[in-house]
């Protein structure tokens, strides 16, 4: 956490939508604590906090959108054919996109806040081949939330401390 607190530190804006977009791809970056240190960042005058929570819906949904993408372009072919050595069978693979292709907008919207749920809602939607405009509306409000309520957090718990 220290590397990516010195990179928005030093590069800002920049920093923080490279670090979410990467972190929702998959990277290990612990975008919950990212969040509120931007929210003290804000707090303090380091940043706005309207500028954050842009760039970091903006980073955010650039994420989404590429995690969507590469389920939609290269999940379900991976899956048929290394699924086996994760337990995913094919009658198991169809009973899960049956279940995604029912509640899986909501799990998108919901899945942001819990951690690793919101890395997989993103493939999981692109293998199940949800409706881009469907995903972006749900992946869209989820994102806002998270973000507004993360660097909330931070912003009124960084300015008492």
């Amino acid at each position: 956490m220290t590397f990516v607190q010195d990179m928005i530190m030093q590069y800002g804006y920049i920093a923080l939508f490279l670090c979410l977009a990467l972190g929702i791809v998959g990277l290990p970056i612990p975008d919950e604590l990212l969040m509120t240190f931007v929210g003290y960042l804000a707090s303090i005058g380091f940043m706005s906090m309207p500028g954050s929570v842009a760039v970091s819906f903006l980073g955010a949904m650039s994420g989404m959108v590429i995690s969507y993408t590469l389920g939609r372009k290269f999940g379900k072919p991976l899956l048929w054919r290394y699924g086996k050595w994760l337990r995913l069978t094919p009658p198991r693979l169809e009973k899960a996109e049956t279940w995604f292709n029912r509640y899986g907008p909501w799990t998108v919207g919901f899945g942001y806040f819990i951690p690793g749920i919101r890395h997989l809602t993103c493939y999981l939607s692109g293998v199940s081949a949800m409706k881009p405009g469907t995903y972006f509306i749900f992946a869209g409000a989820g994102a806002l939330i998270w973000c507004t309520l993360f660097i909330s957090i931070g912003y009124f718990v960084g300015s008492k401390i």
